[in-house]
C-alpha cells in the first residue's frame, strides 16, 4: 500500500497500542497531528515541551506500553531536554520525536541558520538509542529499532528525528507487524531458575515480598496479588513503588518508614524482589535494615535486564524476564504448595494500621496556617482507593510519605531524578490515559507547583477530574532547613523566599479552574469536596506553617540514610 512517511509512523505506533501524542504542532508534524486526530488519537497540546514529555511519561505509566512525545526543532527539543533526561532516570519508555531542517540545510557550511542546532548529538547521552529518518524506506526499521530499545533490558526513552523533507515523501510498504514479530515480548525466566526459587521460598520461615516502581508501570499488580497470596507474607514497598496493590492494601509496609516494614525486613530470610533497581532507597539491598541477618537471607530478583543482576548486591536466584510474564510463572509453581503465613504478619498488619492511626490523631491541629502533616491527613483522609494520587515537592512530599491515610492503587511522582514541576503534568496526563473516570489529587508544595502551573489550562481545557491541594510556605521549604541545619537559626537564607502575595486561588480562577482559600484545618477537606463538585479542575491553596515545614520534616534521618556516600 502508498502511505506517507507520516502515516506509517501513527501506523507503526498502532501497532504497539498507542494512541495518544503530545506536542506543541509545528510545520514538520501538522500533519501528523491531523491524520492521528482524524483516526481517534488523543492528540493533546500543553503549553511546553518539557511538559508534554512528563505526559507521555505519564501515560507510560498509566498503560504499561511506550508513550510518544513531539518536539519542534531547535527550541521545541531543548524545552524537552529536561523530560528526557527525566524519562531515563525514571526508566520510562517514551519515544521523543523530534522535527529537523532538511539535510540541505545542515550539510552547508554556513552560519546564522534559524532554529537550528544538530540535536542528536545533544540528546544522545540520555537515552538509549538516538537515531534519524534520513531516508523514507528507513521509517520502519529506525520507528522498530526505537521501540525495540524503549522497551526491551531496563526499559527507557529513545529519540528519534526525521528532516523536514522526509515526512511527507511515499511509501510502498506491506502491513505492519505485531510486536512479537519484530522484539522479544513476553520473556518468561528458565525453568530451572524457577523451580530453584519455588524451593526456596517453600523452605523459607519469613519470607517477604519488596515491590517497586516496576511493578506498577508494568500494569502488573494482579499477578503480583496471586503471587504474595500463595507466599503468604508482607509486602515491603521501595520509596518508588508506593502505588497500593488491590487486596494487599492492609499487609504492605513502605520501607524504613513503617516498624513493620523495618522488622520485616531485618527478620527475614528471604528477599523476592520485582521491579526494582535496589538503588539508593533501600539501601542497595545490603545496608542498614538489611545488615541483620545478611548471613541468612536468600535473595530473589525477576529483572528484564541481565546486565542488571549481580550489580548492586548478589543474587541467589536471578528469574531473567518480563516481570509480567515471571510472576505468573512463579504463580503456577507454587499453586500447588502454598505458604503458611507468616506468624508476624497479623501483628504487623495491625502495628501498621495502629501507627498510621496514630499519625492521623497526633498530627499537630489548631494552628493557622495550618501544620504540614495536618494538611496530609485532612487533604488524603477520603481520598478513594481507586482515585489517582499524584505527588510533587520536597518537603511536601515527605510529609506526605508519612502522613497519607489513603492506599490509592495509582500514586505517581518522580522518586528517581527528584525533577520537581512533574506533578500537573503527571496529572494531566494520567487523566488522558484514564479518560477522565476517576478522581485524581495532587499534593503539592507551591515552589514545585509554579514550575508549569501554565497547564492548569490544559486541565480545564481536557475537563479532568483534578484537584490541586497546594501547601504554600512562599518559600522552597526543604532548602529553607538545609540553612537552618547548616547556618543555624536566624541564619541569612539566600534566594529561597519569594512574595507572599500570590494566591495560587485566583490563578487557578483566571485559568477557569475552582480555587479556594483555605488557612485552617477543618476547611481543607471541604474545601476538596467543593472543587469536585465544582466539575472543574481544582486548586485548594493551603497556607502551611513555613516553620513547621522547614524543621518538622518526619523521618528526615531516614531520608539522608538515601545520600550515605561511600557507606552502602
Amino acid at each position: 500500500m502508498s502511505v506517507k512517511v507520516y502515516e506509517r509512523i501513527l501506523d507503526l505506533f498502532e501497532a504497539e497500542g498507542i494512541d495518544t501524542i503530545f506536542g506543541i504542532p509545528d510545520p514538520n508534524f501538522v500533519h501528523l497531528f491531523h491524520t492521528a486526530e482524524e483516526r481517534g488519537w488523543n492528540v493533546v497540546a500543553p503549553h511546553h515541551e518539557e511538559t508534554a514529555g512528563f505526559m507521555a511519561e505519564a501515560v507510560s505509566r498509566m498503560t504499561g506500553k511506550a508513550a510518544v512525545c513531539i518536539g519542534t526543532l531547535g527550541p521545541g527539543i531543548a524545552n524537552m531536554a529536561g523530560a528526557v533526561m527525566c524519562a531515563k532516570v525514571e526508566n520510562s519508555p517514551v519515544i521523543f520525536l523530534g522535527g529537523q531542517r532538511a539535510r540541505i540545510t545542515e550539510q552547508r557550511v554556513r552560519r546564522g541558520r534559524i532554529q537550528f542546532v544538530q540535536q542528536s548529538g545533544l540528546i544522545e547521552p540520555s537515552v538509549k538509542y538516538s537515531a534519524s529518518i534520513e531516508y523514507a524506506d528507513q521509517t520502519d526499521e529506525i520507528i522498530r529499532e526505537g521501540l525495540r530499545r524503549a522497551l526491551s533490558g531496563t526499559p527507557g526513552p529513545v529519540y528519534i528525528e526525521y528532516p523536514s523533507h522526509v515526512i511527507q515523501e511515499e511509501l510502498d510498504v506491506p502491513p505492519v507487524l505485531p510486536p512479537s514479530r519484530y522484539r522479544l515480548v513476553g520473556q518468561t525466566a528458565g525453568q530451572e531458575q524457577i523451580e530453584e526459587a519455588v524451593r526456596l521460598i517453600g523452605a523459607a520461615k519469613q519470607p517477604i515480598l519488596l515491590v517497586g516502581h516496576g511493578v506498577h508501570t508494568a500494569r502488573a499488580g494482579a499477578s503480583v496479588k496471586e503471587l504474595a497470596d500463595l507466599m503468604a507474607c508482607p509486602v515491603i514497598q521501595t520509596s518508588g513503588g508506593t502505588s497500593f496493590i488491590e487486596g494487599l492494601e492492609d499487609r504492605t509496609f513502605p520501607y524504613g518508614f513503617s516498624t513493620a516494614a523495618v522488622e520485616a525486613v531485618v527478620t527475614s530470610d528471604l528477599c523476592l524482589a520485582i521491579g526494582t533497581e535496589l538503588g539508593e532507597p533501600v539501601h542497595f539491598g545490603k545496608g542498614r535494615h538489611w545488615l541483620e541477618g545478611e548471613a541468612n537471607r536468600s535473595w530473589l530478583l525477576i529483572e528484564q535486564d541481565p546486565a542488571a543482576i549481580g550489580v548492586n548486591r548478589p543474587i541467589d536466584v536471578p528469574l531473567v524476564g518480563d516481570l509480567r510474564a515471571v510472576v505468573p510463572q512463579l504463580v503456577e509453581a507454587l499453586k500447588g504448595s502454598p505458604r503458611t503465613p507468616t506468624p508476624e504478619l497479623k501483628r504487623w498488619i495491625s502495628e501498621d494500621a495502629a501507627q498510621l492511626a496514630e499519625l492521623a490523631e497526633t498530627a499537630p491541629s489548631g494552628s493557622s496556617p495550618v501544620h504540614p502533616a495536618r494538611l496530609i491527613v485532612e487533604a488524603t483522609k477520603d481520598f478513594p482507593a481507586d482515585g489517582i494520587m499524584v505527588r510533587d515537592g520536597g518537603a511536601t512530599t515527605i510529609f506526605g510519605w508519612t502522613y497519607s491515610q489513603a492506599k490509592p492503587h495509582d500514586v505517581m511522582w518522580n522518586q528517581n531524578f527528584g525533577h520537581l514541576g512533574t506533578g500537573l503534568p503527571y496529572a494531566v496526563g494520567a487523566g488522558v490515559a484514564d479518560g477522565g473516570k476517576r478522581p485524581m489529587m495532587l499534593i503539592t508544595g507551591d515552589s514545585s507547583f509554579q514550575f508549569h502551573i501554565s497547564e492548569l489550562e490544559t486541565a480545564a481545557r481536557l475537563n479532568l477530574p483534578l484537584v490541586c491541594v497546594v501547601a504554600v510556605d512562599y518559600a522552597w521549604g526543604l532548602e529553607v532547613g538545609v540553612y537552618k541545619r547548616t547556618y543555624g537559626q536566624g541564619s541569612l537564607e539566600t534566594g529561597v523566599h519569594w512574595s507572599e502575595s500570590t494566591r495560587l486561588d485566583k490563578v487557578a480562577e483566571g485559568f477557569g479552574c475552582y480555587g479556594e482559600y483555605v488557612d485552617r484545618d477543618e476547611d481543607i477537606a471541604p474545601a476538596i469536596k467543593r472543587a469536585y463538585a465544582s466539575g472543574r479542575p481544582g486548586v485548594i491553596h493551603v497556607a502551611v506553617d513555613p516553620k513547621a515545614n522547614s524543621e518538622e520534616m518526619p523521618s528526615y534521618d531516614e531520608f539522608r540514610t538515601w545520600y550515605a556516600e561511600g557507606q552502602q
